[in-house]
């Protein structure tokens, strides 16, 4: 399979290459004005590389895709600022990314603009953007901002520009990012520039789960069967002292502390808009499961390092499971090239259905209110993206390069739609850490939410009063 998926890449790129050598408009995607102009997405049949995203559905069939109809405007030379903290520069590194470069050059030539890419080292970059649009100098004309501190912070002060009303080709923009995640009293603030979501899961030491005599992960997820209880189960199995020394030396879970993990896979969170969530009967249930991971002493025990420790027990080889999320799988990788390591979603808690991915620190794109013709903005930004991908679904081909199993492919591909956003980072005195560590030192779990209930509430009463 992974065969012949490389023959049609090579195909298409050669393809793409030969179109953008020979200086030729004809042909689907190539020209986005010619794209617009019809009024829809371009040839039917194709896939939108966000195919196993429910909400990007339509994109699949052009005559159900939306396009903006072509405009026309002269920007007079105007250079738009596109600000991340890393360079946003298209890299032409596959065919994707060359027809997206190709619409920019055009665009460029048809509507007299150019583009300069700002990068600002990540630890200023809050202050500076925030700084830069409270004083009505945005430091770009497209800016890349954290939800946390946007949502509603910046945005009921009116610095921003609401766009959900330029974002509806689901081709060019990833619908959650607008209609769901970027959202404040019915509008959206934020846009995309793909439709990939963070993956997060539990990663595993397939070498030692063969070497402990462990059923296989895969099996809990192919019967359904991967919740909670099947969990805790897999971790104490693999405590083992495996010399009979009288001392473990395997363990089976990593990862101390959960609570961001449980709440995402039950569905939930510690917060609901302008409300704290610590009363929730979902929310109860991720409390209770963080409670009794502690309680039964499940996981490693640490040994006083700082954040990083978990993934560095994983890495020793002796761990089975490490909570965590894919852009760390490369490290492992490298780090552990004695070992085959495998990926399978975080288990379902009681309430939730379907396996999901999280995001903490989620970030969107957006447009101070201090910039003029949003509108213009946007549809340079749909013309751009509004591209008939080679690939099947998003993130597909570092998916690929990252696993050689089929299994761990499609678990990443089955968590990344249903990801979900937690806010709590959104309050900076929320007392997270502090609630954390009251559970995780074995306080019930029916005191500590007593105890942080009126203090979560006025600390997310500071963020969201008039």
């Amino acid at each position: 399979m992974r065969i012949r998926k490389m023959m049609i890449l090579l195909c298409a790129l050669v393809l793409v290459l030969a179109a953008c050598s020979s200086g030729s408009n004809s042909g689907a995607g190539t020209n986005a004005d010619a794209n617009a102009s019809t009024n829809n997405g371009t040839n039917a049949a194709t896939n939108n590389g966000a195919a196993d995203t429910p909400d990007n559905a339509a994109g699949n069939n052009a005559e159900e895709a939306y396009s903006t109809p072509e405009m026309d405007f002269d920007l007079g030379g105007k250079t738009i600022k596109i600000v991340s903290w890393w360079d946003m520069t298209i890299p032409e590194d596959n065919p994707d990314n060359i027809q997206r470069k190709k619409n920019l050059d055009e665009l460029m030539k048809k509507h007299n603009f150019k583009v300069e890419y700002v990068a600002i080292d990540y630890g200023e970059y809050q202050e500076k953007a925030t700084a830069s649009l409270l004083a009505g100098e945005p430091i770009g004309d497209i800016v890349r901002m954290g939800k946390t501190y946007t949502v509603p912070t910046l945005v009921k002060q009116d610095l921003l520009w609401p766009i959900d009303e330029y974002t509806k080709n689901p081709r060019a923009f990833n619908q959650k990012v607008t209609n769901e995640y970027y959202q404040y009293e019915g509008r959206g603030y934020g846009f995309s520039e793909g439709h990939a979501n963070l993956v997060q899961g539990i990663f595993y030491n397939r070498t030692l789960l063969n070497q402990l005599g462990l059923k296989p992960l895969q099996e809990y997820v192919n019967e359904d069967n991967w919740n909670w209880d099947t969990f805790i189960q897999v971790a104490k199995e693999a405590n083992k002292d495996t010399n009979n020394d009288g001392k473990l030396d395997t363990w089976g879970l990593a990862n101390l502390s959960l609570m961001d993990h449980a709440l995402y896979s039950n569905n939930t969170g510690l917060t609901k808009g302008d409300k704290q969530n610590l009363e929730d009967p979902a929310t109860l249930d991720a409390l209770n499961f963080v409670s009794r991971l502690a309680t039964e002493q499940v996981a490693r025990p640490t040994e006083g390092g700082d954040w990083t420790e978990p993934g560095q027990f994983f890495r020793q080889g002796n761990t089975l499971m490490y909570a965590g999320a894919l852009w760390e799988l490369g490290g492992m990788q490298t780090d552990m090239p004695d070992y085959e390591l495998g990926f399978v979603p975080f288990p379902k808690g009681p309430n939730a259905t379907e396996y999901h991915s999280y995001e903490g620190l989620f970030q969107a794109l957006t447009i101070p209110k201090a910039v003029e013709n949003p509108e213009q903005l946007m549809y340079i930004w749909e013309k751009i993206n509004d591209i008939e991908s080679m690939y099947d679904y998003p993130d597909q081909g570092w998916y690929e390069t990252l696993f050689t199993n089929e299994d761990d492919i499609n678990n990443a591909k089955m968590v990344a739609p249903n990801m979900i956003i937690l806010d709590h980072n959104t309050f900076p005195n929320l007392k997270y850490y502090d609630f954390v560590g009251e559970l995780n030192s074995g306080v019930s779990v029916s005191t500590v939410v007593e105890k942080y209930k009126s203090a979560f509430q006025a600390a997310i009463d500071e963020v969201y009063a008039p």
